[in-house]
Formats: C-alpha cells, sequence, structure tokens
C-alpha cells in the first residue's frame, strides 16, 4: 500500500469519528485530504432508508489526483511535503458555529479557550503523533455505579475527622492491615481541600514512600502536564492512592488491604465533594469500581463512585511506556473537564 493509500485510510477513519483536526500546519482532516486528492464522496447516513425501487445513486467520482513525489515510497508524509512545495490549492469550507456551553463556576479557572486544541506534549513522542482529541458527544455512557450518595457516609470512628489534615493523621497511625510495618512514610495524599477534581492512583512507589507525597517523580511530572492541559494546577485538586502505605516490592495490594484503605478514601471524598473524580491505571479503577474489567472497556463511560461522577484513564506511568496511550489519556481528561464545566452530564 502506498503512502498516498494509507494516508488516505488514516484520515479517513479519524474524520468518521468525528475529527475536525491535525497538528499538520494548523490544516483540517479535509484540507489534507484534498491536498492528495483524497477527498471523497460523502456517504449517506447509515439508517438512512433506500429508495422504493430504484437503484442506488452512483457515487460521486473522486477528483484527479497530481501524481505527488513520495506517493510510492508509503511515507505520506513525504507526499505532504511534496503537495505543500508544489503548491496545491486547498479550498477551504466554512466551519459551523460552536455551542457556547453554559456560564461556568466562578471557582473554577477556564477552559483551553481554544476548543479542538491539539492534545499537549505530554512526552517526547513525535510530533506528527499530536492529533486534535475527538469532538466528543454531549454524554458519555452511563457506567457503574459504587455506593450511594449521601451526607453521612460513614456512622463509625471515621465520621469523626472532620477535615483532611485530621484524616492525615488517622492514616498515619492506622494499623488496620500490616503494610503500615513495612512503608516509610504514610501518603495519605495532598491537595486543595475544595477541590473540584480529585485524582486517584492505585499506591505509593518507592519515591512516594519515601517522601510521604503521592505522585512525584516522571509520573507526577507528567501528571502535573496532563492536569495543566486542562487548565488545572496541582494545587486546585486533590491527589491520592487507593492505599495509603506502599506494598512491597511494589506489589499489587492484598484485598484486605484495599478493605483497610478504601474507608480512608471515601472519607476524603465525603469532606471534598468534588465534581469527578480521575482513576488513573487499572488497579485503581478496579478497586473503585469493584470489578474485574479492563480498563479498555472502562474508559468512555460515566461511573459513580458514591455519587461522585468517575472518569477511567491510563495511569502516568503507563503512558511513559507507551505513548501511544496520551491521545486516549487526553480524550478522558478532557471530558473530565467537561463535567467540571457542567456541559458534560
Amino acid at each position: 500500500m502506498d503512502g498516498k493509500e494509507r494516508l488516505r485510510r488514516y484520515l479517513e477513519q479519524r474524520r468518521d469519528t468525528g475529527e475536525r483536526e491535525l497538528v499538520l500546519d494548523g490544516m483540517t482532516v479535509d484540507d489534507v485530504m484534498r491536498i492528495v486528492g483524497a477527498q471523497r464522496a460523502t456517504r449517506p447516513a447509515p439508517d438512512a432508508a433506500p429508495s422504493s425501487g430504484l437503484a442506488p445513486a452512483s457515487p460521486a467520482p473522486r477528483p484527479a489526483e497530481p501524481d505527488l513525489p513520495g506517493a510510492a515510497s508509503g511515507d505520506w508524509r513525504a507526499v505532504l511535503a511534496a503537495a505543500a512545495d508544489r503548491n496545491v490549492a486547498i479550498p477551504r469550507i466554512a466551519e459551523p458555529v460552536p455551542m457556547q456551553p453554559p456560564p461556568r463556576s466562578a471557582a473554577l479557572p477556564p477552559a483551553s479557550p481554544r476548543a479542538g486544541a491539539p492534545p499537549p506534549a505530554l512526552d517526547s513522542g513525535p510530533a506528527e503523533s499530536e492529533v486534535a482529541p475527538v469532538a466528543l458527544g454531549p454524554l458519555w455512557a452511563a457506567g457503574i455505579a459504587v455506593g450511594e450518595a449521601s451526607s453521612e457516609l460513614f456512622g463509625g470512628p471515621l465520621a469523626a475527622h472532620q477535615t483532611l489534615d485530621d484524616l492525615a493523621r488517622a492514616i498515619a497511625q492506622c494499623t488496620s492491615c500490616p503494610l503500615y510495618g513495612t512503608a516509610t512514610n504514610p501518603v495519605p495524599g495532598e491537595g486543595s481541600p475544595t477541590a473540584q477534581l480529585v485524582c486517584v492512583g492505585e499506591a505509593p512507589g518507592a519515591t512516594e514512600d519515601a517522601t510521604g507525597r503521592p505522585f512525584v517523580g516522571q509520573a507526577g511530572k507528567l501528571l502535573d502536564k496532563i492536569l495543566g492541559a486542562i487548565q488545572l494546577a496541582r494545587e486546585d485538586v486533590f491527589i491520592c492512592n487507593v492505599l495509603k502505605h506502599r506494598p512491597p516490592g511494589n506489589r499489587n495490594p492484598l484485598p484486605s488491604e484495599v478493605a483497610a484503605c478504601s474507608p480512608y478514601l471515601v472519607r476524603q471524598l465525603e469532606l471534598i465533594r468534588p465534581r469527578a473524580i480521575l482513576a488513573f491505571g487499572t488497579f485503581a479503577a478496579q478497586t473503585l469500581l469493584q470489578t474485574p474489567l479492563t480498563i479498555g472497556k472502562l474508559r468512555g463511560a460515566v461511573h459513580r463512585y458514591y455519587g461522585v461522577p468517575l472518569i477511567v484513564t491510563y495511569h502516568p506511568a503507563a503512558l511513559l511506556r507507551n505513548p501511544a496511550w496520551k491521545r486516549p489519556t487526553w480524550e478522558d481528561v478532557q471530558y473530565a473537564r467537561r463535567i467540571l464545566d457542567g456541559t458534560g452530564l
């Protein structure tokens, strides 16, 4: 398959999912397709009723494709470069006027002013991979619901802790599971007590155990970039883990350890009362939602954790290993931002 055909198929897939832009010198999908002569006829709606007794209309012919150098090389970037060198004209089309979202809460920082902005450089991957986010529909599917929203989730000892600092001191003294004996420091979490967004990871790692702080090191720096992409600073959110002490050797937590730590997390959420939760990583998502489903099946839905909308996405550490997951993560945090802005539910 030559470079031009590969590019055509790629762009058609992207356009079918609702994308309008790629980071290719500010050109839209249609612009790039016109450059390489890859524009296709508009497809009929899949649910359109066929005409009675009439043969389907013949598809509109594609425009003549210019003979561009690089088309046979398998490199579609060479096709674009050759087209640009030959000054191929790009017909522009009128863009629809976007709907204006309802006014945001004054307590929230403004979202990115450019709708459809490209995902941020969350890693050092190639620039051509940084494509614009898929245009999300008005609602994601309803997902799993765990627990029920109420004004008083606990009637036991944790209800006596009225601030996050009080709860952190209780976590530091917790002996409900053996992890307290092998960890260096408790990692209760940190951030704003009035955060609109709570970020939940799996468990503290070695650096977190040494410092007593969640999401530090390379994964923490990447999390800061992810938050910055939706106009949030680290101090604007609350960041924590399901487990409050590090499992030895970063092993997977035991069910008894999760059971011992989970009440602290739920109490943190009760005190903060956030608008949304971002669950980072398979273990955090499966633990919070009490399900064995994979992260691929949990993404793309709005779940509920004790009444709080919960979005599942990849862990920043996983993005460091697999930059291809950067784009799905960008789509997930975009939707979380929409929930904060009041336009996602």
